[in-house]
Protein backbone atom coordinates (compact mmCIF):
# COMPACT_ATOMS: atom_id res chain seq x y z
CA UNK A 1 0.00 0.00 0.00
CA UNK A 2 1.74 3.18 -1.47
CA UNK A 3 1.56 6.21 1.19
CA UNK A 4 -1.29 7.91 -0.29
CA UNK A 5 -3.59 5.14 -0.32
CA UNK A 6 -6.62 5.57 2.52
CA UNK A 7 -6.69 3.32 5.34
CA UNK A 8 -9.04 0.72 4.60
CA UNK A 9 -11.30 1.67 6.99
CA UNK A 10 -11.27 5.34 5.59
CA UNK A 11 -12.18 3.83 2.33
CA UNK A 12 -14.91 1.92 3.70
CA UNK A 13 -16.56 4.84 5.76
CA UNK A 14 -16.28 7.12 2.41
CA UNK A 15 -18.17 4.21 0.59
CA UNK A 16 -21.03 4.04 3.22
CA UNK A 17 -20.98 8.42 3.16
CA UNK A 18 -21.82 8.02 -0.71
CA UNK A 19 -24.26 5.15 -0.63
CA UNK A 20 -26.27 6.75 2.17
CA UNK A 21 -25.80 9.92 0.13
CA UNK A 22 -27.35 8.37 -2.98
CA UNK A 23 -30.09 6.61 -0.70
CA UNK A 24 -30.64 9.67 0.53
CA UNK A 25 -31.17 11.34 -3.27
CA UNK A 26 -33.63 8.80 -4.04
CA UNK A 27 -35.94 8.68 -1.14
CA UNK A 28 -36.49 12.68 -1.77
CA UNK A 29 -36.80 12.05 -5.58
CA UNK A 30 -39.59 9.42 -5.03
CA UNK A 31 -42.46 12.31 -4.10
CA UNK A 32 -41.20 14.09 -7.67
CA UNK A 33 -41.50 10.73 -9.30
CA UNK A 34 -45.07 9.55 -8.44
CA UNK A 35 -46.32 13.44 -8.80
CA UNK A 36 -44.81 12.90 -12.64
CA UNK A 37 -45.77 9.48 -13.14
CA UNK A 38 -47.47 9.38 -16.40
CA UNK A 39 -46.95 12.89 -17.32
CA UNK A 40 -45.34 14.14 -20.98
CA UNK A 41 -42.04 16.06 -20.43
CA UNK A 42 -40.75 18.11 -23.84
CA UNK A 43 -36.93 18.46 -24.08
CA UNK A 44 -35.50 20.80 -26.15
CA UNK A 45 -31.53 19.43 -26.25
CA UNK A 46 -28.75 21.49 -27.41
CA UNK A 47 -26.25 23.67 -26.61
CA UNK A 48 -23.29 22.82 -24.93
CA UNK A 49 -24.70 19.76 -23.63
CA UNK A 50 -25.24 18.11 -26.83
CA UNK A 51 -21.28 18.61 -27.94
CA UNK A 52 -19.96 17.29 -24.49
CA UNK A 53 -19.41 13.64 -25.40
CA UNK A 54 -19.72 13.18 -20.99
CA UNK A 55 -22.67 15.25 -20.81
CA UNK A 56 -24.16 13.91 -23.65
CA UNK A 57 -23.94 10.58 -22.42
CA UNK A 58 -25.42 11.87 -18.63
CA UNK A 59 -28.07 13.40 -20.74
CA UNK A 60 -29.37 9.58 -22.68
CA UNK A 61 -29.44 8.22 -19.44
CA UNK A 62 -31.07 10.71 -17.79
CA UNK A 63 -33.56 10.64 -20.34
CA UNK A 64 -33.73 6.78 -19.61
CA UNK A 65 -34.30 7.23 -16.21
CA UNK A 66 -37.65 9.21 -16.55
CA UNK A 67 -38.91 6.72 -18.95
CA UNK A 68 -38.32 3.78 -16.57
CA UNK A 69 -40.14 5.84 -13.38
CA UNK A 70 -43.41 6.36 -15.76
CA UNK A 71 -42.61 9.71 -16.96
CA UNK A 72 -42.51 10.14 -21.23
CA UNK A 73 -40.12 12.13 -22.05
CA UNK A 74 -40.29 13.74 -25.49
CA UNK A 75 -36.63 15.01 -27.22
CA UNK A 76 -36.58 17.90 -29.86
CA UNK A 77 -33.17 18.77 -30.70
CA UNK A 78 -30.70 21.05 -31.85
CA UNK A 79 -27.70 21.27 -34.10
CA UNK A 80 -26.89 24.52 -35.43
CA UNK A 81 -22.74 24.47 -34.84
CA UNK A 82 -23.04 21.04 -36.35
CA UNK A 83 -24.87 22.20 -39.85
CA UNK A 84 -22.32 25.36 -39.84
CA UNK A 85 -19.38 23.13 -39.93
CA UNK A 86 -21.02 20.51 -42.70
CA UNK A 87 -21.61 23.78 -44.75
CA UNK A 88 -18.34 25.03 -44.52
CA UNK A 89 -16.66 21.47 -45.25
CA UNK A 90 -18.83 21.27 -48.56
CA UNK A 91 -17.68 24.76 -49.20
CA UNK A 92 -21.46 26.23 -48.76
CA UNK A 93 -21.58 29.83 -48.39
CA UNK A 94 -24.35 31.00 -46.10
CA UNK A 95 -25.82 34.37 -45.47
CA UNK A 96 -27.46 35.99 -42.95
CA UNK A 97 -30.26 38.54 -42.79
CA UNK A 98 -30.61 40.47 -38.96
CA UNK A 99 -28.50 37.04 -37.58
CA UNK A 100 -31.12 34.69 -39.08
CA UNK A 101 -29.34 32.20 -41.78
CA UNK A 102 -30.68 32.31 -45.59
CA UNK A 103 -31.65 28.96 -46.38
CA UNK A 104 -31.69 27.72 -50.08
CA UNK A 105 -32.15 24.59 -51.50
CA UNK A 106 -28.86 23.42 -51.30
CA UNK A 107 -28.55 24.37 -47.92
CA UNK A 108 -31.64 23.07 -46.62
CA UNK A 109 -30.70 19.59 -48.05
CA UNK A 110 -27.68 19.96 -46.05
CA UNK A 111 -29.60 20.75 -42.83
CA UNK A 112 -31.77 17.72 -43.30
CA UNK A 113 -29.13 15.34 -43.94
CA UNK A 114 -27.19 16.57 -40.76
CA UNK A 115 -30.25 17.25 -38.58
CA UNK A 116 -32.70 14.06 -39.49
CA UNK A 117 -29.16 12.18 -40.34
CA UNK A 118 -25.96 12.37 -37.68
CA UNK A 119 -27.18 13.71 -35.10
CA UNK A 120 -30.38 12.26 -34.53
CA UNK A 121 -28.80 8.79 -35.00
CA UNK A 122 -26.09 9.89 -32.29
CA UNK A 123 -28.89 10.55 -29.82
CA UNK A 124 -31.06 7.79 -30.30
CA UNK A 125 -27.96 5.18 -29.95
CA UNK A 126 -26.55 7.59 -27.27
CA UNK A 127 -30.33 6.32 -25.61
CA UNK A 128 -29.95 3.10 -26.66
CA UNK A 129 -26.81 2.63 -25.50
CA UNK A 130 -27.67 3.53 -21.91
CA UNK A 131 -29.96 0.96 -21.67
CA UNK A 132 -33.55 2.58 -23.17
CA UNK A 133 -35.70 2.46 -26.78
CA UNK A 134 -35.43 5.48 -28.95
CA UNK A 135 -36.86 6.17 -32.30
CA UNK A 136 -35.64 9.00 -34.35
CA UNK A 137 -38.03 11.07 -36.09
CA UNK A 138 -38.13 14.31 -38.31
CA UNK A 139 -40.90 16.84 -38.33
CA UNK A 140 -41.68 15.32 -42.08
CA UNK A 141 -42.68 11.38 -40.69
CA UNK A 142 -46.42 11.24 -40.34
CA UNK A 143 -47.07 14.69 -41.07
CA UNK A 144 -45.81 15.59 -37.67
CA UNK A 145 -44.53 19.15 -38.03
CA UNK A 146 -46.98 20.47 -40.89
CA UNK A 147 -44.76 24.46 -41.55
CA UNK A 148 -45.00 27.52 -43.05
CA UNK A 149 -42.31 29.77 -44.57
CA UNK A 150 -41.16 32.30 -41.79
CA UNK A 151 -41.79 35.61 -42.33
CA UNK A 152 -39.62 38.39 -40.97
CA UNK A 153 -40.49 42.00 -41.76
CA UNK A 154 -37.55 44.94 -41.15
CA UNK A 155 -38.00 48.68 -40.98
CA UNK A 156 -35.55 50.84 -42.55
CA UNK A 157 -34.88 53.82 -40.12
CA UNK A 158 -35.05 56.83 -43.10
CA UNK A 159 -38.24 56.07 -45.09
CA UNK A 160 -40.10 53.93 -42.26
CA UNK A 161 -40.93 51.66 -44.93
CA UNK A 162 -41.15 48.33 -43.32
CA UNK A 163 -40.22 45.30 -45.94
CA UNK A 164 -40.32 41.86 -45.90
CA UNK A 165 -37.33 39.56 -45.92
CA UNK A 166 -37.31 36.65 -47.54
CA UNK A 167 -34.96 34.04 -45.34
CA UNK A 168 -35.15 30.98 -48.29
CA UNK A 169 -36.62 27.41 -46.85
CA UNK A 170 -36.93 28.77 -43.23
CA UNK A 171 -40.52 27.69 -41.14
CA UNK A 172 -42.26 27.87 -38.33
CA UNK A 173 -44.71 25.26 -36.89
CA UNK A 174 -48.44 26.10 -38.82
CA UNK A 175 -49.83 22.29 -37.23
CA UNK A 176 -48.45 19.39 -35.18
CA UNK A 177 -49.77 16.61 -35.75
CA UNK A 178 -48.78 14.31 -32.67
CA UNK A 179 -50.95 11.29 -32.98
CA UNK A 180 -47.69 9.16 -33.90
CA UNK A 181 -45.97 10.34 -30.40
CA UNK A 182 -49.87 9.22 -29.05
CA UNK A 183 -48.28 5.88 -30.40
CA UNK A 184 -45.16 6.00 -28.36
CA UNK A 185 -46.85 6.98 -24.74
CA UNK A 186 -48.11 3.12 -25.06
CA UNK A 187 -44.42 1.77 -25.31
CA UNK A 188 -41.21 2.30 -23.50
CA UNK A 189 -39.62 4.09 -26.55
CA UNK A 190 -38.28 7.38 -26.31
CA UNK A 191 -39.34 10.02 -29.70
CA UNK A 192 -36.02 11.83 -30.55
CA UNK A 193 -37.30 14.45 -33.16
CA UNK A 194 -35.26 16.45 -35.61
CA UNK A 195 -37.22 20.19 -36.36
CA UNK A 196 -37.69 19.63 -40.12
CA UNK A 197 -41.27 20.25 -41.32
CA UNK A 198 -42.85 20.20 -44.20
CA UNK A 199 -44.55 23.00 -46.21
CA UNK A 200 -47.87 23.46 -47.92
CA UNK A 201 -46.27 22.84 -51.46
CA UNK A 202 -44.31 19.48 -49.75
CA UNK A 203 -41.20 21.30 -49.72
CA UNK A 204 -38.52 21.13 -46.54
CA UNK A 205 -38.16 23.63 -44.27
CA UNK A 206 -36.19 24.33 -41.40
CA UNK A 207 -36.81 25.63 -38.47
CA UNK A 208 -35.23 26.61 -35.19
CA UNK A 209 -35.39 23.78 -32.18
CA UNK A 210 -36.98 26.19 -29.19
CA UNK A 211 -39.81 26.83 -31.82
CA UNK A 212 -40.23 23.28 -32.83
CA UNK A 213 -39.96 21.93 -29.24
CA UNK A 214 -42.71 24.47 -27.94
CA UNK A 215 -45.20 23.63 -31.02
CA UNK A 216 -44.85 20.13 -29.75
CA UNK A 217 -45.17 20.58 -25.79
CA UNK A 218 -48.25 22.67 -26.43
CA UNK A 219 -49.66 20.19 -29.19
CA UNK A 220 -49.23 17.42 -26.44
CA UNK A 221 -50.35 18.99 -23.44
CA UNK A 222 -46.92 18.51 -21.91
CA UNK A 223 -46.59 18.99 -18.12
CA UNK A 224 -43.61 20.41 -18.46
CA UNK A 225 -41.09 22.04 -21.44
CA UNK A 226 -37.41 21.98 -20.60
CA UNK A 227 -35.10 24.01 -22.38
CA UNK A 228 -31.65 23.55 -22.30
CA UNK A 229 -29.49 26.50 -22.80
CA UNK A 230 -25.73 27.51 -22.45
CA UNK A 231 -26.82 30.08 -19.45
CA UNK A 232 -27.90 29.21 -15.55
CA UNK A 233 -31.54 30.98 -16.43
CA UNK A 234 -32.91 34.06 -16.52
CA UNK A 235 -31.23 36.68 -14.61
CA UNK A 236 -32.68 40.03 -12.69
CA UNK A 237 -30.57 43.32 -12.77
CA UNK A 238 -29.03 42.37 -9.91
CA UNK A 239 -26.95 39.27 -11.63
CA UNK A 240 -29.09 36.78 -9.38
CA UNK A 241 -30.75 33.91 -10.82
CA UNK A 242 -34.89 33.99 -10.97
CA UNK A 243 -35.95 30.30 -9.60
CA UNK A 244 -39.69 31.39 -11.12
CA UNK A 245 -41.78 34.02 -12.92
CA UNK A 246 -45.09 34.28 -13.73
CA UNK A 247 -46.29 35.29 -17.35
CA UNK A 248 -46.54 38.58 -16.60
CA UNK A 249 -43.92 38.49 -14.81
CA UNK A 250 -41.84 37.60 -17.65
CA UNK A 251 -43.63 39.82 -20.25
CA UNK A 252 -42.88 42.86 -17.98
CA UNK A 253 -39.02 41.75 -17.77
CA UNK A 254 -38.72 41.83 -21.20
CA UNK A 255 -40.40 45.33 -21.40
CA UNK A 256 -38.10 47.15 -18.99
CA UNK A 257 -35.02 45.55 -20.53
CA UNK A 258 -34.26 42.73 -17.70
CA UNK A 259 -34.65 40.19 -19.83
CA UNK A 260 -32.33 41.24 -23.37
CA UNK A 261 -30.89 39.56 -26.14
CA UNK A 262 -31.03 36.19 -27.08
CA UNK A 263 -32.91 35.06 -24.37
CA UNK A 264 -35.90 36.77 -25.25
CA UNK A 265 -36.69 34.75 -28.10
CA UNK A 266 -36.34 32.07 -25.65
CA UNK A 267 -38.73 33.35 -22.91
CA UNK A 268 -40.75 33.72 -25.68
CA UNK A 269 -41.40 30.69 -26.87
CA UNK A 270 -42.08 29.50 -23.09
CA UNK A 271 -44.57 32.26 -22.32
CA UNK A 272 -46.62 30.72 -25.88
CA UNK A 273 -46.09 27.65 -24.83
CA UNK A 274 -47.46 28.31 -20.79
CA UNK A 275 -50.26 30.22 -22.31
CA UNK A 276 -51.61 27.62 -24.72
CA UNK A 277 -51.88 24.92 -22.37
CA UNK A 278 -48.51 23.99 -21.09
CA UNK A 279 -48.26 23.89 -16.98
CA UNK A 280 -45.12 25.38 -17.29
CA UNK A 281 -41.77 25.88 -19.13
CA UNK A 282 -38.34 25.72 -17.23
CA UNK A 283 -35.06 27.26 -18.83
CA UNK A 284 -31.78 25.75 -17.60
CA UNK A 285 -28.40 25.11 -17.86
CA UNK A 286 -27.71 22.15 -20.32
CA UNK A 287 -24.23 22.52 -19.04
CA UNK A 288 -24.78 21.17 -15.69
CA UNK A 289 -24.32 17.40 -15.29
CA UNK A 290 -28.03 15.70 -14.32
CA UNK A 291 -29.64 19.48 -14.78
CA UNK A 292 -33.13 17.60 -16.03
CA UNK A 293 -33.07 15.59 -12.89
CA UNK A 294 -32.08 18.54 -10.80
CA UNK A 295 -35.20 20.37 -12.25
CA UNK A 296 -37.68 17.94 -12.07
CA UNK A 297 -36.74 15.55 -8.77
CA UNK A 298 -35.31 18.89 -6.42
CA UNK A 299 -37.71 20.97 -4.75
CA UNK A 300 -35.00 24.50 -5.37
CA UNK A 301 -35.01 23.25 -9.34
CA UNK A 302 -31.65 23.98 -11.54
CA UNK A 303 -32.96 27.08 -13.78
CA UNK A 304 -36.05 29.47 -14.22
CA UNK A 305 -39.74 28.34 -13.99
CA UNK A 306 -42.26 30.00 -16.36
CA UNK A 307 -45.92 29.16 -15.15
CA UNK A 308 -49.00 31.12 -16.20
CA UNK A 309 -50.89 33.61 -14.46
Amino acid sequence: MSDTTPPIKAREAKTREDWLAQARTLSEALPYMRRHSGETFVIKYGGHAMGDDALARLFAADMVLLRQVGMIPLVVHGGGPQIGEMLERLKIQSTFIDGLRVTDQETVDVVEMVLSGSINKHIVSAINAAGGFAVGLSGKDANLIQAEKLRRTKRDPESNIERVLDLGLVGEPKEITPHILDFFEETDIIPVIAPIGTGPDGETLNINADTAAGAVAEAVAARRLLMLTDVAGVKGKDGALIPKMTASQARAAIADGTIQGGMIPKVETCLHAVERGVDGAVIIDGRVPHAVLLELFTEHGAGTLIVPD
